[in-house]
């Protein structure tokens, strides 16, 4: 895998479509081209111009139609575009139409997204999972998507062209398969290892909180302030990719006067339309989801969005296999304007990671879930006092 930072920043014409037979969580519209925009510049890239077409389906061809097609391709030779971005999945097929058609290399949001993970990863787990999620989404589209590529635009390892090289993707589609099956073998090694760990926790009588919530939404702050790590939390999507997991110490846990020793893992965060077979290659970090003892839905308050980005983390929550872990729904950066929201239910908090309001009610209510699981199931969550 290789990981080439831009010299200069490639120009990209985004572009996304909603039509009526579409799901309506894969439709386009102007709050998901917004996240594509974000997602761009998180790449490196800029983003000059976008499209959004409105049809009853897609177009089995050029996905959003002969005219919308010719509407794009003038934006980009306006703009001086070298890359076309679209919002939504594309066949193989739409993709070459598409190239052909505007002028320019044209990737989708899945690709975009691993494209992002591929310069991000810096673990030797998180490289192979990613990797092997390149690789499989790559492995139907080998045919026509990597020619002529560094002559369509002036940077070297353009936007959607980090991971695999462009000798690998074109070697016989059997090399593929064997290299996917290595990754395989290999993920598969680390996750025996990471359940050999988890054993030994629960033989260790130490719960266990995962952090989880839409990208961006402050898990990592949270994680230092809860922990007193000093691990890197920028205000950019996917800052972490890699699971980190430190040891806390929760005050007053279980009604004990003294403080408890707990695990708390920050996970990837999520986001719209992600690629499933992201989600399934990394499969070796987020099983930490599903044996957590409790879980922090981490939600940004002050986004307008937040509702959205709530229903999309539960849901993959839930496929993860943790829909029934006990939860609390964090409300964060309540110190922002526009956090207007506050957290309904007893399950729920409103804090600051980043002044420290509310993570003493928090760190309580912490304290009570776990002590509600340990009577659930004393012999699984009995927990040592430091």
């Amino acid at each position: 895998m290789t990981e080439t930072h831009l010299k200069t920043k490639e120009k990209a014409v985004l572009a996304g479509l909603c039509a009526a037979s579409m799901d309506a969580r894969e439709r386009s519209g102007d709050d998901t081209l917004d996240e594509l925009e974000s997602l761009l510049l998180t790449a490196g890239g800029e983003p000059v111009g976008r499209v959004l077409q409105n049809r009853r389906a897609p177009d089995p061809r050029t996905f959003i139609g002969d005219g919308k097609a010719k509407e794009m391709k003038n934006l980009i030779e306006a703009e001086g575009a070298s890359l076309a971005v679209f919002d939504n999945e594309l066949s193989p097929s739409q993709t070459r139409a598409l190239s052909d058609e505007l002028g320019v290399r044209v990737i989708d949001r899945s690709t975009l997204i691993l494209d992002i993970f591929a310069e991000r990863a810096s673990t030797r787990v998180g490289r192979l999972q990613v990797e092997l999620a390149q690789y499989k989404y790559l492995l139907p589209r080998l045919s026509g998507m990597w020619g002529h590529l560094t002559s369509q635009t002036g940077v070297s390892a353009p936007i959607g062209t980090r991971g695999p090289g462009e000798t690998q993707l074109e070697t016989d589609r059997r090399h593929i398969r064997r290299r996917i099956a290595r990754l395989e073998d290999e993920i598969g090694g680390i996750m025996r290892n990471l359940a050999t760990e988890r054993r030994r926790r629960e033989k260790n009588e130490i719960p266990v909180i995962a952090l989880v919530g839409y990208t961006n939404a402050g898990k990592s702050t949270l994680f230092n302030r809860l922990t007193g790590a000093e691990t890197h939390a920028g205000d950019r999507l996917f800052d972490t990719l890699d699971t980190t997991t430190r040891r806390a110490s929760l005050p007053g846990l279980m009604g004990s006067a003294r403080s408890t020793a707990a695990l708390v893992t920050d996970t990837v965060g999520f986001i719209r339309k992600l690629p499933h077979h992201l989600i399934d290659a990394f499969r070796a970090t987020l099983d930490e989801l599903r044996y957590a003892d409790l879980v922090l839905h981490v939600v940004d308050a002050s986004n307008p969005a937040r509702l959205e980005h709530a229903r999309v983390t539960d849901e993959l929550i839930s496929e993860l296999g943790a829909g029934k872990t006990p939860r609390i729904e964090v409300f964060n950066k309540c110190d922002l304007q526009g956090a207007d929201a506050r957290p309904l239910g007893e399950n729920a908090v409103s804090v600051s990671a980043a002044t420290g309001e509310g993570i003493g009610e928090l760190l309580r209510l912490a304290g009570r879930l776990l002590e509600t699981a340990r009577r659930a199931s004393p012999d699984k969550l009995q927990k040592q006092e430091m």
